[in-house]
């Protein structure tokens, strides 16, 4: 049986966290984590290396237990019932967890088992075979398939018993450009047919491309948590990249300015009300400095990220 949606609130939100805390020995890894997840959305949950993301995930997936507080999932508390809670979930792990032995196939189907799934759910198989590229390895065993097939195959797993809550963490690292579009056309999808997506990743764009709404989290609390859009709004900044004639210097009452100086290019950020565009144009004229190239943009989710955090996101090359 998978989760019985019929009988389900819609008001209910499809993740509700209340007061959760994890503490390993003298470390605190989650210190009062409060956050609701709404049905139906694509919500990111950010955070730098040791912010607590991966020890939410797992309490959630009932893999550890809290310290303290509750987690309910479509109102299924996930210690009370977690039967009910745990067939409404799919989890996309950061690991690669699964039998080296089965064919892809099979191994979907006896996923689909644990869940008490038969036979009515192997159309849907084959159509996830279908839109991840693994229908051509669907008789092959997990040991013989490539790094990003494998990450296919666990993508599969998850969502083999149709949960309306997918948990998708870190998918897209170290894993190349072809499985990132793949993955993100299939959540689209799911998506916009009602599935509930949270996505946990240190690629940024990904999530200001994907997420309704964030949560940036460190050391084990929830510092914000607010529509993409609002995130983005709450930087009164522009930067400006200038590339100067003949390795010109900037005068020295805008270098207090740059942010960044690679490869000849000089990064300035401009809070407008007080350093408007036209007057570091005018003040690189009155010092004779002339301009080679020049380009503007807007504060991105990385900026956001680091004024809260104080750190930069550890991207794993893919």
């Amino acid at each position: 049986m998978v989760c019985p949606m019929n009988d389900v609130s819609t008001d209910l939100p499809a993740i509700q966290i209340a007061g959760l805390r994890k503490r390993y020995g003298a470390v605190q890894a989650l210190d009062g984590i409060d956050l609701s997840i709404r049905r139906g959305e694509f919500f990111g949950l950010l955070g730098p290396n040791g912010a607590g993301k991966s020890t939410l995930i797992n309490i959630i997936a009932g893999l550890i237990r809290s310290d303290a507080g509750a987690i309910s999932v479509l109102g299924h508390d996930t210690v009370g019932d977690w039967r009910r809670a745990r067939r409404c979930l799919g989890i996309v792990p950061q690991e690669l967890v699964f039998d080296p032995f089965f064919k892809v196939v099979d191994m979907l189907r006896i996923q689909a088992g644990y869940y008490g799934c038969g036979k009515e759910v192997w159309p849907w198989i084959d159509e996830m075979l279908e839109r991840l590229d693994l229908a051509s390895k669907r008789h092959s065993p997990t040991r013989a398939l490539s790094g990003g097939m494998k990450r296919r195959v666990l993508i599969a797993q998850a969502l083999v018993h149709k949960p309306p809550v997918v948990i998708l963490d870190e998918p897209t690292a170290g894993v190349d450009v072809e499985l990132r579009r793949t993955l993100w056309s299939f959540m689209r999808d799911l998506h916009a047919k009602g599935t509930t997506v949270v996505l946990t990743t240190h690629y940024l764009e990904e999530a200001q491309e994907m997420c309704e709404r964030i949560a940036i989290v460190d050391k084990g609390r929830v510092r914000i948590v607010a529509t993409t859009e609002q995130l983005l709004a709450r930087n009164p900044y522009r930067f400006l990249k200038l590339r100067l004639t003949d390795n010109a210097q900037l005068p020295e009452s805008l270098r207090g300015l740059i942010t960044s100086e690679k490869n000849g290019v000089i990064e300035l950020k401009l809070e407008l009300e007080k350093q408007p565009i036209a007057g570091v144009f005018a003040a690189l004229r009155a010092a004779g400095v002339g301009i080679d190239d020049v380009h503007t943009r807007e504060p991105d989710l990385e900026d956001i990220f680091v004024e809260l955090t104080a750190r930069a996101p550890v991207v794993l090359s893919a």
